[in-house]
């Protein structure tokens, strides 16, 4: 199948869109972030022992806010995406997430991989996300190492303090682990 030269903008404006989304997470980039989902986005994160489930832009951004902010450090990559147009203004994608969780407060680091599935709508002539969830294909927590040297910490100084972070329990489920 040969593609237009939109087709092929529309993919690499996608792919751009989510990169976005795992460096503004990383970063506690908010005014990046705020940028990048519809007003009535929707998202469901099933992982090892928790499940994420919220509706709108301002639920996703304060639960972002609370889950990446200054006693974490977390790295997101996402890796061969697969993206589909769907129509004018909508497409679809699935992506492989590698990411790495450090919690300063409970010493544990987490490491793991998700397969994520998206939808994208175009809203003003900007792709953005509408829906966007995962299922973990594995997750480990183990204990931080008592020698463990956090030697860089962006998120220690751009996340939310302490003091700032408010009750995000309402999206967040939490299960046995498998």
């Amino acid at each position: 199948m040969a593609y237009t030269l939109q087709q092929l903008s529309d993919f690499e404006d996608i792919r751009t869109l989510k990169h976005r989304y795992f460096r503004g997470i990383d970063t506690a980039d908010t005014a990046l972030l705020a940028g990048l989902f519809t007003d009535d986005i929707y998202v469901d994160y099933r992982g090892g022992n928790y499940r994420v489930n919220l509706t709108g832009k301002d639920n996703m951004l304060e639960f972002l806010a609370n889950s990446f902010h200054a006693n974490a450090a977390a790295m997101h990559h996402g890796h061969m995406p697969e993206i589909a147009l769907t129509g004018l203004d909508t497409a679809t994608g699935i992506w492989y997430l590698e990411d790495i969780f450090i919690n300063l407060e409970h010493k544990t680091h987490t490491v793991g991989s998700a397969i994520y599935k998206d939808e994208y709508r175009r809203v003003g002539g900007v792709w953005k996300i509408a829906r966007t969830e995962y299922d973990r294909v594995f997750e480990v927590i183990r204990p931080l190492p008592g020698n463990a040297q956090l030697t860089a910490h962006h998120l220690g100084k751009a996340g939310r303090q302490p003091g700032e972070l408010t009750d995000i329990s309402a999206f967040i489920s939490w299960t046995e682990a498998a």
